[in-house]
């Protein structure tokens, strides 16, 4: 509960995404069609959440363990922001099919 208190306080990121999982929970609950469906929906967005926590732990160590530049760093950082690129497009496919599929 610290970490998550933390991300709330420190993230914009996941404070953005926070605000958006209270119209997720609402839309997910009246769109979908059935417990599968609203499960999906809302467990999408979750997943964002989830990864943009772990971007940001990773970002958080990183920068522990130095400010300057460095390949490998940049390699972490960059592979953290992908997995929450990846779990947008994972959302946005499930909430896609779901509704229009």
């Amino acid at each position: 509960m610290a970490g998550l208190r933390t991300a709330i306080r420190k993230e914009k990121a996941v404070q953005d995404e926070l605000l958006i999982l209270v119209p997720v929970i609402v839309l997910g609950l009246v769109l979908g069609d059935g417990g599968v469906e609203k499960a999906l929906l809302i467990g999408s967005w979750l997943v964002v959440i989830i990864a943009e926590l772990l971007n940001s732990a990773i970002e958080a160590v990183t920068d522990r363990v130095g400010t300057e530049w460095n390949e490998l760093a940049g390699q972490a950082k960059d592979m953290g922001s992908a997995a929450v690129f990846v779990a947008l497009c994972l959302a946005g496919l499930v909430w896609l099919l779901v509704i229009f599929g």
